[in-house]
């Protein structure tokens, strides 16, 4: 119950940041988007053991980057807020054709359901770059981590390129270029840390070569 009580705050406080940007109600796209995401997130809820709510909430002491989402945090904000006033009140972007909320729609389901699924199958899915050794951390090689080695970042980049288009704002997107950069960064700090310290993920990363995209990294 706590947890969907804080995701009714999240969306609560999501709704406010973009409807009060964009001074207005009558944004369908802006709807979609936060029910697309409520679904998304009361599907994961109920996946989610309690032990690794704890550890995404309250990492244990510890590790490296522990800041990642508060440096994050405020461009996400930048992202919303401009689509609103973008959006609702200047019209900088113009119009957007169907097509354009359409795949950004399309992007930002994938995404989230990406990130979501990868938190579901890795019961060891923390905030933290750490070896949990208290939990008896193990190498986790099924669901999308068969493709890629870092499915949940990949998610988080893809719904979050995904939602400017969803919202109809081209310039959302630019407060998303720090986020991106944040993200390749803690990917390429995540790997390095878990070939060192991480038994079998040398091998691992032998077999599953890309990081965030197949084909590509």
């Amino acid at each position: 119950m706590r947890l969907f009580i804080r995701l009714a705050i999240l969306e609560l406080s999501l709704a406010a940041i973009l409807f009060g940007s964009a001074g207005r109600l009558d944004l369908p796209w802006f709807w979609a988007l936060i029910g697309v995401h409520v679904v998304l997130m009361s599907a994961a809820i109920r996946g989610i053991e309690p032990y690794l709510m704890r550890e995404r909430f309250r990492p244990a002491p510890g590790g490296e980057d522990r800041n990642l989402r508060w440096r994050v945090a405020p461009f996400l904000l930048a992202h919303f807020i401009v689509a609103g006033l973008d959006v609702g009140r200047f019209g900088c972007s113009g119009p957007l054709p169907l097509v354009a909320h359409g795949t950004g729609l399309l992007f930002y389901v994938s995404g989230v359901a990406l990130a979501m699924r990868a938190l579901v199958v890795n019961r060891f899915f923390s905030p933290v770059v750490r070896i949990q050794e208290e939990r008896g951390h193990r190498l986790i090689t099924e669901g999308p981590y068969r493709f890629v080695r870092h499915p949940g970042y990949a998610g988080m980049l893809f719904s979050f390129l995904g939602s400017g288009l969803v919202l109809g704002s081209w310039w959302s997107l630019l407060p998303l270029i720090p986020v991106v950069v944040l993200i390749l960064r803690r990917t390429i700090l995540e790997d390095h840390h878990l070939r060192k310290h991480l038994e079998g993920y040398v091998g691992y990363a032998e077999r599953v070569r890309y990081r965030l995209l197949p084909g590509v990294w």
